[in-house]
């Protein structure tokens, strides 16, 4: 079953009633009354629920909620006060034999890692050039040439060579563009789009029992999503494409509801993967599955989605 992304940006109070999350709506932002409590606006199933995001200040979310939420493995998205997603919150424990899985993590070799990165960069660069096919009509042969020279650990750097030249070709109608997530449209766009993906990604690594923290390649010891930045690479093009959609269908540039509620469909956009069609947020979970048999041993190679 596909789950549903929740976006709250109106004063909201959340609570949990039945292993439902009851949605309330208090006047002015205060706490519900009674009368408010048994009249809620709305109740949706936890089971139904893979995402949530809260961006308001004026959101109230009950502890038995947030609990019911993460034991349900939902992953929770804080914004701040430019709407941009700055938090989230994803369940301790979500697989039965999590501590197992941890050492099976923690003990793959340097190779083995190596590997892995060489497969996530090929797939990222393959899925960059279909973007780049999907804007021009014709194949970035340069592209394609690059992911094929891909070496275990990219040691010839073909991921910034690649980024080098998708970034300069990507966005053709928009002067000067220079990816950055402190630069101006539709830098905006991709920054919103690309902390949905990471939060379907990571929530997806602690389906699967795996350690979000310790990266295949990425090594921040500030970045308690090493692995999910990881794994994410080869699905930012899906947002690249449909930020692409977005800019062919308004002018506007800000990060309005409108957009938002575009950027809020990441999860159920179709893909392809290991030969089905899929919605993303499934697909995450088939990579991130095949991801921890290459840990264990039982498989070489990550599946990942092609666009």
């Amino acid at each position: 079953m596909i789950k549903r992304t929740l976006y709250f940006g109106n004063p909201a109070y959340l609570s949990l009633r039945h292993s439902q999350l009851v949605i309330g709506k208090p006047d002015d932002g205060d706490l519900p009354s009674d009368e408010d409590l048994l009249n809620p606006v709305k109740t949706i199933p936890i089971e139904d629920i893979g995402v949530v995001i809260l961006d308001n200040k004026q959101i109230t979310i009950t502890s038995s909620t947030i609990s019911a939420l993460l034991d349900n493995n939902v992953a929770l998205i804080t914004c701040n006060e430019k709407s941009m997603p700055t938090g989230l919150m994803l369940p301790l424990e979500s697989h039965s034999v999590q501590s197992e899985r941890f050492k099976d993590q923690l003990r793959a070799s340097m190779p083995l890692r190596k590997q892995l990165w060489q497969q996530t960069v090929e797939a990222k660069i393959r899925n960059q050039a279909a973007v780049l096919k999907y804007i021009t009509g014709s194949e970035a042969e340069n592209m394609l040439i690059w992911s094929r020279n891909v070496r275990s650990g990219d040691s010839g750097n073909m991921e910034a060579r690649a980024a080098a030249f998708y970034w300069k070709n990507v966005f053709p109608n928009v002067d000067k563009f220079y990816r950055d997530r402190y630069n101006p449209y539709p830098n905006n766009f991709l920054n919103y789009g690309y902390a949905i993906l990471r939060a379907i990604i990571a929530r997806s690594l602690v389906a699967s029992g795996l350690l979000p923290t310790m990266g295949i390649h990425h090594h921040n010891r500030y970045n308690a999503y090493c692995l999910a930045d990881d794994i994410m690479e080869p699905y930012r093009p899906y947002v690249d494409m449909l930020v692409i959609d977005i800019m062919k269908d308004t002018n506007e540039k800000d990060l309005n509801r409108s957009v938002k509620a575009r950027l809020l469909g990441i999860p159920v956009l179709d893909v392809i993967i290991d030969g089905h069609r899929s919605p993303l947020i499934i697909a995450a979970t088939t990579t991130t599955a095949s991801l921890y048999k290459c840990f264990s041993g039982v498989s070489r190679k990550i599946l990942y989605p092609e666009l």
